[in-house]
This record gives structure tokens, C-alpha cells and sequence, in this order.
């Protein structure tokens, strides 16, 4: 496909996360961290958890539908300009957020840190999708359909946030 992405076929707008993927140098960069942004706001609205976790799964399981209809006839599964699966896996390492304790469930309240703790994630989540250590890169190579662009960057999430629970346990940042 010669013309990949078409923002006007909808799967391709939201494949490249509303054409962010278009940006020069790093896309993957550029989708991560509109990822944080929109949870930046999530914190500043004060929205729930439980409504983070909701928006969490619509995300995956919207990358996976996304990337499958975005990259239908492509030769290359996961373009460089498919973004949306950075958003899915960012998004995957806030959900450590609460077991660093820096949200309260009685209030419903994100902490003032949750801005911090979402910033070093976000780092920690481009180290482990830059790098791709094993079993990420297996993924990444083996798996070439709609969830397989979206897994490798999700369990990038999921190495990122437990890499933060382990060394928050032994330096206490939070």
C-alpha cells in the first residue's frame, strides 16, 4: 500500500494516534508521550482508578481492532507510524501507579506524585520499547498481526512498571 497512512480512512487516523505518528524523528517517542499528556490530564481531572482501568482495556483491546484493520495490506505490521499501541503500552505501566501507593482509593484522589511516577514510567516504558529485551524482542519478531504490534509494547509497559515497583522498593523514591 502506497499511500499508508490515509488520516481520511479512520483506522489509519487512529492507528497514528490522530496523525501524531507523522512527526519527524521517534514517532514511537511522540505517541508515548501523548500517551502521558492525556494521562496528565486524567490526573488533573481527577478521574477514578476504576475509570482509568476501563479507558485502560478500551485502549488495548481498541489498539489491537486498530492496528489489524490499519495494517490489512501491508507488508511491514508494525509501520513506524502506527502509534496507538505506544499509547496502549504507556498507558499499561500506569497501572502501577497505585501499588506505589501514591493514590488513595477511599478519596479517589491521584497524588501530587502521580505526575512524577508517570514521568519516570514513561521514561522507563521507551528504555524497554527502544531496547526490546528478551521476550519482548521475541514478540516483536515472531508475532505479526494486530496483537502482535500491540503485545510487545504492553509487556514493555508491564517490564517498565515492575522495573519502578522494584527500585522504588529498594531507593523509597515514593
Amino acid at each position: 500500500m502506497d499511500n499508508f497512512p490515509n488520516l481520511k480512512k479512520p483506522s489509519h487516523l487512529l492507528a497514528t494516534f490522530f496523525g501524531i505518528g507523522l512527526l519527524p524523528l521517534a514517532p514511537g517517542t511522540w505517541g508515548s508521550l501523548a500517551g502521558l499528556l492525556l494521562f496528565f490530564a486524567f490526573i488533573f481531572l481527577q478521574l477514578s482508578f476504576s475509570t482509568f482501568l476501563i479507558s485502560l482495556i478500551c485502549i488495548i483491546l481498541g489498539s489491537i481492532f486498530l492496528c489489524s484493520q490499519a495494517t490489512k495490506d501491508l507488508d511491514e505490521k508494525d509501520h513506524k507510524t502506527i502509534v496507538i499501541d505506544e499509547v496502549a503500552g504507556v498507558w499499561t505501566t500506569f497501572m502501577f501507579i497505585p501499588a506505589l501507593g501514591i493514590y488513595n482509593f477511599s478519596n479517589q484522589l491521584w497524588s501530587e506524585n502521580s505526575y512524577l511516577a508517570a514521568t519516570v514510567l514513561f521514561l522507563l516504558f521507551r528504555v524497554f520499547d527502544i531496547l526490546k529485551p528478551h521476550p519482548i524482542s521475541f514478540v516483536d519478531k515472531r508475532f505479526k498481526s494486530g496483537l502482535g504490534v500491540v503485545l510487545d509494547d504492553l509487556m514493555a509497559g508491564v517490564f517498565a512498571g515492575l522495573t519502578l515497583l522494584g527500585g522504588n522498593f529498594f531507593i523509597n523514591i515514593f
